[in-house]
């Protein structure tokens, strides 16, 4: 199969509306040379005999995503710009978008990560199986507020210590925090003085850090359950970002105004 002559037909099939088809009702569409051109993959197969299913495509490094999980860039503009019909949720959850992958761009980016990791290792900030975001806000957590990190008696993995009293840091990864809050286990926080939360931007840094009384938490939070679930509207008030309670906490504050993103690091700076 010649991808030269399927990017062209993809790119024809984009060159016109297809309002009164019905290929706005298929769930397979190929994403051609560039992320604003796309064609149902039926079509294709109508017009490139050698080119049988997805599988065809699969074999010449093409890979599948669902629309609906990943929300492929400019596909629903151009749905709705071909079909001239709203893209709606009972239709995107079913579309699987088949698309070229940059290998060049990955490959490159692969060896960008080792050599990333190797500093995290030779850094000791990764030291176990967590993934990097956790590891990382805990390194975070560690140079800002001077914990000590020790080998768990409690579980596999590393306790935090402040003081002689126990930490527990919850490293959430995200540029908004989800609507039910960030998700801390009860048990950790009954076996724990305090808690820590490291709120990570999607470039990994610093985008909130919230320091909580244990006692606090499981008084105020804890239900039957065995997840506490603390929402930004709930402890908000507790964020480094707007209150000086627990200021005193920050022994490294030039590490925190260096790790932190540029809006909490603006308004950090004029207290340090």
């Amino acid at each position: 199969m010649d991808l030269e002559e399927l990017f062209r037909k993809i790119g024809d099939f984009s060159k016109e509306t297809h309002g009164s088809s019905n290929y706005d009702k298929e769930e397979l569409f190929v994403m051609g040379s560039s992320e604003q051109e796309f064609a149902p993959l039926k079509y294709l197969a109508k017009n490139l005999p050698e080119l049988q299913g997805q599988n065809d495509l699969i074999k010449r490094g093409f890979v599948c995503d669902s629309f609906d999980l990943y929300s492929i860039t400019h596909f629903q503009e151009w749905y709705e710009k071909q079909f001239s019909k709203k893209l709606v949720r009972n239709v995107s959850k079913r579309i699987v978008v088949i698309y070229l992958p940059d290998n060049k761009s990955i490959l490159e980016a692969i060896e960008a990560a080792n050599k990333g990791y190797e500093v995290f290792r030779d850094q000791h900030i990764l030291l176990n199986g967590k993934n990097l975001p956790v590891q990382l806000g805990e390194w975070y957590a560690k140079c800002t507020l001077g914990l000590r990190q020790v080998k768990s008696t409690s579980q596999r993995g590393f306790d935090f210590e402040l003081d002689g009293k126990r930490i527990e840091v919850k490293v959430h990864w995200n540029d908004q925090s989800s609507p039910k809050g960030v998700k801390i286990k009860k048990s950790l926080v009954e076996l724990s003085d305090y808690c820590v939360i490291v709120y990570l931007a999607q470039n990994l840094m610093i985008r909130e850090i919230c320091f909580l009384d244990s006692e606090f938490v499981l008084r105020k939070f804890a239900d039957k359950g065995h997840t506490i679930f603390l929402k930004d509207n709930d402890i908000s008030m507790y964020f480094f970002s707007k209150s000086n309670k627990h200021q005193d906490k920050i022994i490294n504050s030039n590490a925190l105004l260096k790790y932190a993103t540029p809006t909490l690091a603006m308004k950090l700076a004029e207290r340090f």
